[in-house]
């Protein structure tokens, strides 16, 4: 029984991985540089979008893909800011696959879109595991989650491009060793970029803003 659970599991990453290559390539074509956003339960993924949004939308044409298990609440507001949204709700799923993400593009006018940002499900496990066509993986993780994350959860630091550390305006009041965790981050991951950040107070974000603009700017002249 054990072999057939693997078995159907690699059945369905293969399934998944073609199907995200698929995705990709539209993305290509319209020249839209998608990040998949992780992170736990309320580490900041919705705040860090609707900054985000808010900093880049007078100059980038934006997009976001919202992934919940229920509910339109994240969809709301970001709708409210005036990007086109798409909300997933997974019905009890840990994650976005790249057959869901593929049914969301479907519905996004991608040739009006510089920059695709994707909310994954709230889950330090899954998400990683399934590609969704998405070129850069950012993960989110705050600061009251602690320290020792990138040695219980190693695959979301290890597949990440970039790391931001949300909440820094509680570590005076948080035992939370950024050192050790930058050292033990760089250890699974030397290329990761580690932005320190405030969603509450703006602090660090535009380090992670300039981030974005360079590589939506490096997207359209690979495709230009």
């Amino acid at each position: 029984m054990a072999v057939k659970i693997l078995t159907i599991k690699e059945d369905i990453l293969g399934a998944n991985e073609e199907k995200a290559r698929r995705n990709r390539g539209r993305l290509d074509k319209h020249a839209t540089l998608t990040v998949n956003v992780m992170s736990s339960p309320g580490a900041g993924k919705t705040s860090l979008i609707l900054q985000t949004i808010n900093r880049l939308k007078p100059k980038t044409r934006i997009a976001v893909i919202e992934g919940d298990v229920a509910s339109s609440l994240d969809a709301d507001k970001v709708h409210q800011q005036g990007v086109p949204v798409i909300q997933i709700n997974t019905a009890g799923g840990c994650h976005l696959d790249a057959n869901m993400t593929e049914k969301a593009l479907n519905n996004l006018p991608l040739e009006e879109i510089d920059l695709l940002l994707i909310e994954n499900v709230g889950n330090l496990i899954c998400p990683v595991e399934f590609a969704l066509g998405e070129h850069k993986k950012a993960m989110l993780l705050s600061v009251p989650e602690g320290d020792d994350k990138p040695y219980k959860y190693p695959l979301m630091f290890t597949e990440a491009d970039v790391v931001l550390v949300n909440k820094i305006d509680l570590l005076p009041h948080l035992d939370f060793n950024t050192t050790a965790f930058n050292q033990a981050v760089t250890g699974l991951n030397p290329a990761v970029k580690i932005f320190q950040v405030s969603c509450k107070t703006s602090e660090g974000l535009e380090a992670w803003f300039l981030w974005l603009e360079d590589e939506t700017k490096q997207m359209k002249n690979r495709q230009g």
